[in-house]
């Protein structure tokens, strides 16, 4: 495959990348990724590169640039108030790696006080999340284990006597960020009037607290689809509220579980988009770390999407399938400066 760099302005100066051209058994043959400049862009196909004669280190792929302009010129066209933006949580949100380390999601983080407890829900982790991923498992019945999974760990949470407190300590104590250019994000999006949904099999009270503690702000235009749970007065987890959404069934079929962003006083804070008028809006900017997660616009029947991929690790093993999956695919734990710049252009007035 050959590639070309980028013409539109998504892209961040200040990134880079390298190609280091060699062995290539016929010096006849196109190589399959040519360098232009900072983008590759992808318009052949060959199967003779080795993935060390690349530094992936500060790379983006655009698999079909024709396509991607055409989708770009047509959401511009239809202006501000058709797009809505559709974007996982963990590694997506967030960073893949945080000061060195593997940056932790969402549930992962969470302590319950409670060490017998988190060492079961640590033990169902380490029985199901195989199966989750494992090709040689129907759909169906990989669903119902998903189900099964979740459904033990919200008892194991409600059994073990999970506090708000808890939530709160264990957010301040943990190794999670956000990808920097978010909060810019964020405020472009809230500034031209654009929804964000922030889909999550985990869970939605540690969501906010991650907003709240990191970002230390509230946006209107947020809501967070993800499991929704109901304490006491006392601040004692008692039970979970609505269907249970896991790994394979985040998506606009689950859109009324959304709720809005509160502010730091518990309520919300203005007007917030009802969920009929978000599926009016039939242009999507959607972001994720998995091909699983394109899935987040099913049920949502939509005219034009833009779909942004992060793949942060196994990029030699990985890169094919997001590259085919992807509109654009970022590597290597990328900040989101390059989404923030293709959302302003979306948001801009079309020039002809």
């Amino acid at each position: 495959m050959s590639y070309r760099l980028l013409s539109s302005n998504i892209i961040n100066t200040e990134w880079s990348a390298i190609l280091k051209l060699q062995n290539f058994p016929n010096s006849n043959h196109i190589p399959n990724f040519f360098l232009l400049n900072r983008v590759w862009c992808c318009s052949n196909n060959y199967n003779n590169l080795e993935m060390e004669d690349l530094d992936p280190t500060k790379l983006i792929v655009i698999n079909d640039q024709r396509s991607l302009d055409r989708k770009i010129s047509a959401i511009r066209n239809a202006g501000p108030s058709k797009l809505q933006v559709i974007a996982d949580f963990d590694a997506t949100l967030t960073r893949y790696w945080v000061n060195g380390l593997r940056g932790q999601s969402s549930h992962g983080l969470l302590k319950q006080g409670n060490p017998e407890y988190d060492a079961k829900r640590q033990a169902l982790f380490e029985y199901y999340h195989p199966l989750e991923f494992s090709p040689a498992i129907p759909l169906e019945e990989k669903t119902k284990l998903m189900e099964e999974w979740w459904g033990k760990t919200h008892g194991l949470l409600i059994e073990g006597g999970l506090t708000y407190d808890a939530i709160k300590s264990s957010v301040a104590n943990s190794n999670i960020a956000f990808r920097d250019g978010v909060v810019e994000l964020f405020e472009l999006l809230e500034e031209k009037d654009v929804p964000v949904l922030i889909f999550s099999a985990g869970l939605a009270d540690i969501i906010e607290e991650v907003l709240r503690q990191k970002v230390h702000r509230y946006f209107k235009n947020i809501k967070i689809v993800s499991n929704q749970m109901v304490f006491d007065d006392s601040g004692r987890l008692v039970s979970f509220k609505g269907k249970l959404i896991h790994s394979l069934n985040k998506n606009e079929h689950a859109l009324d579980m959304a709720t809005p962003l509160h502010d730091q006083t518990g309520g919300i804070d203005g007007a917030v988009a009802d969920n009929a008028s978000v599926k009016q809006r039939t242009n999507v900017l959607l972001l994720g770390d998995h091909t699983g997660d394109l899935g987040m616009s099913d049920g949502l029947n939509y005219e034009n999407r833009i779909s942004v991929g992060f793949l942060n690790d196994n990029i030699e093993k990985n890169l094919e399938s997001y590259r085919k999956a992807f509109d654009i695919v970022y590597l290597n734990d990328r900040p989101m400066w390059g989404v923030v710049d293709l959302a302003a252009e979306l948001c801009s007035k079309f020039d002809g």
